[in-house]
């Protein structure tokens, strides 16, 4: 006969010990734990060809080591370590209860729920979907009534079954945010030399003690390395949040546990944030919470352009004053290359993005409020019902929302997503998401042709991407990525009000990314572009008798960028784009806020017009239509992303073919959406 260590454990009157005696009856034997004066009742019981050895474990709340009868649990798991533990809860109180159940998956052990007294949940109208709760935590789960001794053979049935197969690695299921994933991420890696305490513990979890200031886990005998990397982390969490790492992360797994009964438990009687819950029920609502979000993200662009444009408008006159400057006090020859070179190509390149900064730096300031606050989370949430009906789920939303700051952090952020087919897919899609480099073109094109209704056609822009990832989630989910949606659980986290500090931090880093990529990549990027818009020259014979304008025309023209411009003018005039935008175009592969910098030099503003985004929305007005403008702005969502975005497709899925996939895909999705616009709105003369 096979014997098996089972521990029981729970919270204190979840009727633990009443399903205990029944299993064990009379087989049973009381004593108190090695140095602690902690009643212990362990019994046997006899199952099949299997004989159950089982240890009730002290009724706990938790397992933070706060207490003896916690600390005594904990170290019974860890260091006894029992083929099965058996969580015993009180399903007419889950919520709380199920507290516990998630610091048992953090620690990864063989796992079997057993929700007891579910006479009395029934009596209280609450309601489970097993299957789906199973699937979303990862662990089978029984319905007992201890005191009838119901439910009994199919919990001995779980027991033996875990035991034999215990379930997949559980402690990844619990995401805690990216700032608080992130600082795991650095403390495991101070972790490597402790292999014993690795081995005991694990080392995600014991990288969250450490983060949680658990004493029993920092008494272990940690070196200055490790410990210096938690006090970095707790300080650096304590200053984003605005209180301990403890609490913030016991919120986190609340936030589990509310979106996992959000999603399995069709009627509760149990309220754990008044506020919050009175809040969700208009926020998220079905009916009226998307309506919400999208009038809250309205008032972020408006927000952002009403604020953004005296910044911005300082910033366009510092850029001027240089180009005049250096071109008035510039020795020799006006017409000097390295004069050229300088205020077309560095002045007007990245002084044409970094204008926008400040634009940026408030679109990241609100959006950060939104994320601190707990907002974004019940976004993904409301995105929830419209994802799964397109074979998607709604977490898959959490990195789309990643990527309208930028596509290659949210493209990593899919990790959270288990099947492979849920991953790729949205991996595919997440390009369609405006990120902050499409910003300077938005901005730019409305201030030209949108003057009044900035906000509003920008809300279209992002809303359109989102309508076609949704639209390309469901095509690709039914073809190429065809199979079953495997659930997750959507973390509702209660709200908080955001801390100004974290808020600032977070705006920084994500304007800091920004300038950093327009002092190094767009500055690149820029002079080899002027370059190409400048070599070769035409012959001095054929400018001759032409207007400034007229021989700006024909030099471009005649240049290796003019040329592939033109070259490509047949296939992209049917969208209504002619040379111009095409060799802008050209540039913003490289990087989505090329495309701004690039007819700054296709202008050659710098000295001329004071290399201010004012002037060079001026010369678009000239050379084309609100409908072209338009159009532009549609091509440069949908068209394929940038090259570091491609690159961490690549490495992501593991597969160039998936990323030429995606640049392939995008590209002719846009050329197709872009026609359909340009030639519809024409034949019907809307904005030509």
């Amino acid at each position: 006969m096979k014997k098996l260590n089972i521990a029981f454990a729970g919270n204190p009157n979840s009727g633990k010990t009443t399903l205990f005696n029944a299993l064990t009856g009379a087989r049973q034997h009381v004593g108190n734990y090695p140095g602690v004066t902690v009643e212990k009742k362990h019994g046997i019981c006899k199952y099949k060809d299997y004989e159950l050895n089982i240890v009730d474990l002290p009724g706990t709340y938790s397992l933070t080591a706060y207490s003896v009868e916690e600390l005594v649990t904990r170290d019974y798991i860890i260091d006894e370590r029992p083929d099965v533990v058996v969580d015993v809860i009180d399903s007419s109180n889950v919520e709380r209860n199920l507290y516990m159940a998630v610091q048992l998956m953090e620690m990864n052990v063989p796992l079997v729920l057993a929700f007891n007294m579910s006479d009395i949940a029934r009596q209280n109208g609450i309601i489970f979907d097993l299957k789906q709760l199973s699937l979303l935590l990862g662990v089978p789960i029984v319905m007992t009534v201890g005191n009838k001794s119901k439910g009994l053979d199919e919990l001995l049935e779980s027991i033996v079954s875990v035991s034999s197969n215990p379930p997949a690695n559980t402690s990844d299921r619990i995401h805690y945010g990216s700032e608080i994933e992130e600082e795991l991420q650095n403390i495991q890696r101070t972790l490597d030399g402790e292999h014993d305490l690795v081995e005991k513990y694990g080392k995600r979890f014991l990288a969250l003690k450490l983060v949680e200031d658990d004493k029993e886990i920092l008494a272990q005998g940690h070196t200055d390395k490790i410990l210096g990397a938690v006090k970095t982390s707790r300080q650096h969490l304590r200053t984003i949040f605005g209180d301990l790492p403890d609490i913030i992360i016991a919120e986190r797994r609340y936030g589990f546990i509310s979106g996992a009964c959000q999603e399995s438990v069709k009627s509760t009687t149990e309220l754990r944030h008044d506020i919050s819950d009175m809040i969700d029920a208009v926020l998220t609502h079905r009916t009226i919470g998307l309506p919400i979000f999208i009038v809250l993200m309205y008032l972020v662009f408006q927000m952002t352009f009403f604020f953004g444009q005296y910044p911005m408008g300082w910033l366009e006159s510092f850029f001027g004053w240089s180009a005049r400057m250096i071109t008035e006090f510039w020795p020799g020859s006006a017409d000097s290359a390295l004069l050229s070179l300088i205020v077309d190509g560095v002045i007007s390149g990245v002084g044409g993005v970094v204008v926008f900064l400040p634009n940026i730096l408030l679109l990241f300031f609100a959006i950060s409020i939104l994320e601190d606050s707990g907002y974004m989370a019940r976004a993904a949430f409301i995105m929830d019902h419209i994802m799964h009906k397109i074979g998607l789920h709604g977490k898959s939303f959490i990195p789309m929302l990643i990527g309208f700051g930028c596509s290659v952090p949210a493209i990593m952020a899919t990790r959270i997503l288990e099947n492979k087919r849920n991953r790729f897919t949205t991996i595919m899609v997440i390009p369609l998401m405006s990120c902050g480099a499409r910003l300077p073109i938005y901005i730019l094109l409305t201030g030209a042709f949108f003057a009044n209704n900035k906000g509003l056609v920008m809300a279209i822009i992002y809303f359109t991407g989102i309508l076609l990832a949704v639209v390309c989630a469901k095509l690709l989910r039914g073809t190429i990525f065809k199979g079953k949606t495997t659930p997750f659980v959507m973390e509702l986290p209660p709200y908080r009000v955001p801390t100004m500090r974290g808020v600032l931090i977070h705006m920084w880093q994500k304007g800091w990314m920004y300038l950093r990529k327009a002092g190094t990549i767009i500055l690149g990027i820029s002079i080899i572009l002027w370059a190409a818009a400048t070599y070769p020259k035409p012959d001095e014979s054929s400018l001759a008798g032409l207007s400034h304008e007229e021989a700006q025309n024909v030099q471009l023209k005649h240049s290796i960028i003019g040329r592939v411009g033109v070259g490509i003018e047949k296939v992209i005039k049917p969208i209504g784009f002619d040379w111009k935008i095409g060799t802008a175009l050209v540039g913003a592969f490289a990087a989505k806020e090329v495309f701004v910098s690039q007819m700054g030099i296709v202008y050659s503003l710098g000295a001329d017009t004071e290399a201010s985004s004012e002037a060079l929305q001026k010369r678009l007005q000239v050379d084309y239509t609100p409908l072209q403008g338009f159009c532009v702005m549609l091509f440069c969502l949908i068209s394929m992303p940038c090259v570091a975005t491609v690159a961490m497709t690549r490495h992501e899925t593991g597969s160039w073919m998936w990323a030429l996939f995606q640049v392939v895909f995008l590209t002719v999705l846009a050329y197709i959406v872009t026609l359909v616009v340009y030639q519809s709105a024409t034949f019907m003369h809307i904005g030509v």
